[in-house]
């Protein structure tokens, strides 16, 4: 039971939130291995305990309104933010019987394509959010548990890099990836698309649950496809996606990241005959191959995926670099932000600093030398503009140049993958711990193991998709001695740099 004398700022940052997480990740491993063994009704039971627990409300509530990339866009209703007050509201009125929760309808964003056309991002209010995501905590283990190994996307425990490292091993020389094709396959509309019925069919779940997500999937429909489509911007919609979907990968040997997918063809497969039955498959759950962008590709000639050129050269050797569009969609960010007038030099660090640590962390398994993917001629760019801007010396100027361009190592095809049937639900603390280990090199590996793999915030083990972040505990970026960094989650430190901002 929470005990407080008021709403305000200190009540909410003060409450149990390490338990909380405890509490919720106990019950979400019950559910996750009464699925592995088959007793659904079980599962059911302890998904009914989730949505009653304060933890998960409370949890669900936090991570809507201060954690997630969107928390400050605003649904029909026009809120961007809740206050302390009204986060508890919210938490209070969670406990309402879940088949009985009203879905708003929905805000829709029109979001540009590269290709010239729009796609309509769908976003619910931040009420609806946090009840998906309280729905999500209950659902999310029971499927984990049944997901095939080579889906990638949207899932705890796996990321991008680990579809890349499927397509490294197929097609690298000692696979004869140099005889292989892939299909690209483009899924036309996917989440427009999706049926329903064919989510509702594999959706392993109360009753009332159910209910709540039909409703929840009614609101974000469009009218000329009434029984079709789960909304992009909600907080349970790529779990959704993921289960209706989940056995794609059976019809033949394929990587699958959410509605993105290549299919590998050895050279006797019969290209056409797979296509076949994948379309069969995407019309059994309402959705189409769009022919114009499904094409079947030679790997010589090279292929995109996930921001990624796949390519095996003449000679056999497979290589992985960055993608021309993504690199154009980087390069234009960073000149966005150099070439503006309207702040200094040092602010331009501050902004440039996170964009290029996340490009070249992203891309850290790619072939990343010379001096295209080096940003050699950017950074000279740059560092020119900070010359003049500074009026100081070049040494200075330097400086800032270092801090807005952060080395990040970068090591070709070394990512270690997860292991098929692991899932960080299953409680295998060793396993996830030894792959942490793996995942971290340099001083974030060697917080962790000081830390035996611990959050320095939360004191939970490192188990799930969020990632490690070094946290410095006096502010000073600067220094980077044994005593000042913490291996924490990215959520604990969003959470300890936005409650330092609102102290």
């Amino acid at each position: 039971m929470i005990r407080r004398s008021d709403n305000t700022s200190e009540s909410w940052k003060n409450l149990p939130w390490k338990q909380f997480r405890r509490n919720l990740f106990r019950l979400q491993k019950r559910i996750y291995k009464a699925i592995r063994v088959g007793d659904k009704r079980k599962a059911k039971s302890l998904m009914r305990l989730v949505l009653k627990s304060t933890a998960a409300r409370l949890l669900a509530v936090r991570q809507v309104t201060q954690l997630n990339a969107g928390k400050k866009t605003a649904g029909v209703d026009g809120k961007a933010s809740l206050s302390y007050t009204e986060r508890f509201a919210l938490s209070k009125e969670l406990k309402q019987p879940i088949s009985t929760w009203k879905h708003k309808p929905l805000r829709e964003i029109t979001i540009p394509k590269k290709d010239g056309k729009t796609r309509i991002l769908k976003v619910p209010t931040i009420a609806d959010r946090a009840w998906q995501c309280l729905v999500k905590y209950a659902l999310e283990p029971a499927p984990e548990a049944t997901f095939h190994a080579r889906s990638y996307g949207f899932r705890p425990g796996r990321s991008v890099h680990d579809a890349q490292k499927i397509l490294q091993i197929n097609l690298k020389s000692d696979a004869k990836g140099i005889e292989k094709r892939v299909i690209e396959l483009d899924i036309e509309k996917c989440f427009d698309r999706i049926c329903h019925k064919s989510i509702m069919e594999r959706l392993i779940a109360p009753q009332g649950i159910k209910l709540g997500i039909f409703r929840c999937l009614l609101a974000g429909v469009n009218p000329e496809f009434p029984e079709q489509g789960t909304p992009q911007g909600g907080v349970v919609s790529p779990l959704l996606a993921n289960i209706a979907l989940n056995g794609i990968e059976d019809i033949h040997q394929s990587v699958r990241y959410a509605d993105d997918m290549v299919i590998l063809l050895k050279p006797k497969d019969n290209a056409e005959e797979i296509l076949g039955k994948v379309s069969q498959f995407l019309a059994e759950r309402g959705m189409n191959v769009s022919k114009k962008k499904t094409r079947i590709t030679a790997t010589t000639d090279g292929f995109d995926f996930l921001r990624w050129h796949f390519k095996v050269q003449r000679n056999g050797k497979f290589r992985c670099v960055p993608s021309v569009d993504n690199f154009k969609a980087f390069r234009q960010k960073v000149k966005h932000i150099v070439n503006n007038s309207n702040y200094g030099a040092a602010v331009k660090v501050e902004k440039l600093a996170p964009v290029v640590r996340g490009w070249r962390n992203y891309h850290r398994y790619c072939k990343m030398d010379g001096s295209r993917f080096s940003l050699w001629h950017i950074q000279n760019r740059a560092f020119r503009v900070f010359n003049k801007e500074s009026k100081q010396d070049r040494y200075t100027s330097k400086k800032l140049l270092e801090k807005a361009f952060p080395t990040v190592p970068y090591s070709e095809n070394k990512h270690v993958n997860v292991k098929e049937d692991k899932s960080p639900f299953d409680g295998d603390v060793s396993y996830w711990n030894e792959r942490n280990s793996k995942l971290y090199d340099g001083a974030t590996s060697q917080v962790l193991k000081r830390q035996d793999h611990t959050c320095g915030y939360c004191d939970l083990k490192m188990l799930s998709d969020e990632k490690v972040h070094l946290h410095h505990v006096d502010g000073n970026h600067n220094n980077w001695k044994k005593n000042n960094l913490l291996a924490i989650h990215e959520s604990c430190h969003d959470y300890i740099h936005m409650s330092k901002r609102e102290s």
